[in-house]
């Protein structure tokens, strides 16, 4: 793990797909030199789906690219009403790119069974085409007939998924480098006010916890804080001095992704858990990679090895890596390296590496404040999916000779231009919680693929329509199938990801917060 790789090999060419993807963006997405002199830096990160891997047909295929460094403290939460990322690092922006991407691949997988039985119905065939029949996605098929009450979807098993980051993850994947480049390496205070109780629930977990301290504390712990306590799960870094939150760090989201695979609980109701759904590997540059941090965050004989050679708690899922495995189950990733010179060459927006003692730089860098978000378009229907749910986004035809289906620069967690002390509609980010759930009851209510026989789950369609967020997520974990599967997979992570606070307050509202009450005039 973390050996370095060729400049030709499949990492390299990975990280080479991504780069040049951000290259491609417009420079209003990226870090700037300020009128100060200060230079920004900024963590990137992108999603590369790769077909037919080590064959003479393999492809490569960036479908999302991400920028971010920032998050939301814990108390901005109540006033988000659905409208506003809580996290908005590039790693767990990107996940979320990958699900929007994959709702609308489905999305139009549906309007070309749409329109084919159209055009059969028109023709007076008698019939209507079978949903074989229709231009097929490279990425999603539907399921065999048989699999009934299950999501009727899947990722094509000759698929894997790949990560592509600038940096290492924060939080316990990166201690060893985070203590290697203080100038002072005393663990910062913990501050016990705001976080009094925090942990309650998960106290009696904690004594799971592994490498870690024998009686870890049960609060989540700063990003960057106490350094003796590895193993366990931390907040988001941010100043000791800063507000609070409860982000769980990009770490410990991507293990949790190693059981409840890379689909969200939206996308997993349509597309069904597969070993092509788990996250296959994780591109960092060499100098990013800490051996012994990346096995213990996520390696079968670190902090997850409770969950190694058992189906306790989890679905299918019996501790091994077949391709050919169902269900969730525990699935760790690799992690593969890029030469640091190439990385270099790469890269010219990361974070400064901590200057010598005696230097006599000058320089301020701070963390750039403008996100950059894309998605690529799905590879059917892309004419119907980008101008239905991404609707009132800004467009780029083309990035890198891929066709644009989502782009967006986020600024505190809205589009730039908005505020998120006071969100609306528009200011709302397609990857926003709202407007996920509002794309997703859009795919399973609409009536022109109800006529296709395509979704004719009715519990589908009473999940999607419940009054308020929460009674959404609830109805998930409860009403299905693959919900019901996902909260035993959850739950079977968390005896081992510990202290895993919930990061909650923001689930208070429904989808009539979808409807702009205050629209902008239209300019004369």
């Amino acid at each position: 793990m973390g050996e370095q790789s060729p400049e030709n090999d499949l990492p390299s060419r990975i990280a080479r797909l991504v780069h040049t993807h951000f290259d491609t963006l417009p420079a209003r997405s990226k870090p700037i030199v300020r009128d100060d002199g200060t230079r920004e830096w900024i963590p990137m990160a992108g999603m590369v789906v790769v077909r037919g891997e080590n064959t003479p047909e393999e492809e490569l295929t960036c479908v999302a690219v991400t920028s971010g460094a920032k998050c939301l403290a814990a108390s901005q939460l109540a006033g988000c009403k659905g409208l506003v990322l809580h996290d908005w690092h590039a790693e767990i922006l990107a996940l979320r790119a990958f699900n929007y991407w994959v709702l609308n691949e489905v999305r139009g997988v549906l309007e070309g069974e749409r329109r084919v039985a159209s055009v059969a119905t028109d023709i007076d065939t008698g019939s209507r085409s079978s949903a074989s029949a229709s231009p097929s996605s490279r990425f999603i098929r539907r399921r065999h007939p048989s699999t009934k009450n299950n999501p009727p979807f899947e990722l094509h098993p000759d698929l894997k998924v790949y990560m592509c980051c600038t940096c290492a993850p924060c939080g316990d994947a990166s201690m060893e480098l985070t203590m290697a480049a203080q100038e002072d390496p005393t663990p910062w205070e913990e501050t016990t006010p705001a976080d009094a109780g925090m942990a309650s629930a998960t106290a009696t977990a904690t004594a799971t916890a592994t490498q870690a301290d024998p009686d870890p504390s049960p609060t989540l712990l700063d990003g960057r804080g106490h350094f003796s306590k590895l193993g366990i799960v931390r907040r988001k870094p941010a100043r000791a001095d800063a507000d609070s939150t409860k982000s769980k760090s990009c770490s410990d989201k991507l293990a949790l992704r190693q059981v409840s695979s890379l689909l969200n609980h939206e996308t997993a109701l349509l597309v069904d858990v597969t070993a092509s759904a788990y996250l296959a590997g994780v591109v960092l540059p060499e100098t990013e990679i800490s051996e012994v941090g990346c096995q213990r965050a996520f390696g079968r004989d670190g902090r997850m090895k409770g969950l190694v050679g058992s189906s306790s708690g989890l679905v299918g899922g019996d501790g091994r890596e077949g391709e050919d495995s169902t269900g969730y189950r525990f699935h760790p990733f690799k992690i593969l390296s890029i030469p640091s010179a190439l990385a270099d060459s790469l890269w010219k927006y990361g974070k400064p590496r901590q200057p010598p003692a005696s230097s006599s730089s000058t320089a301020k860098y701070k963390p750039g404040t403008i996100s950059a978000l894309w998605v690529v378009a799905p590879s059917v229907g892309a004419d119907q999916v980008v101008s239905g749910i991404a609707s009132g986004v800004k467009q780029l035809p083309k990035l890198a000779g891929s066709r644009t289906g989502l782009y967006e620069s986020i600024i505190g967690g809205v589009k730039q231009g908005s505020k998120a002390s006071a969100p609306v509609v528009r200011g709302a980010s397609a990857l926003s919680r709202v407007r996920m759930w509002g794309a997703l009851r859009d795919v399973i209510l609409s009536d022109e693929h109800n006529k296709t026989g395509s979704l004719v789950d009715e519990r589908l369609r009473q999940v999607v329509s419940v009054p308020t967020y929460a009674e959404f997520k609830q109805a998930i974990a409860t009403s299905t199938d693959s919900g019901r599967a996902r909260e035993q997979a959850l739950q079977a992570a968390k005896t081992v990801l510990v202290p895993w606070v919930p990061n909650s307050g923001d689930e208070d509202w429904g989808l009539e917060v979808l409807i702009d009450t205050n629209p902008k005039k239209r300019k004369r």
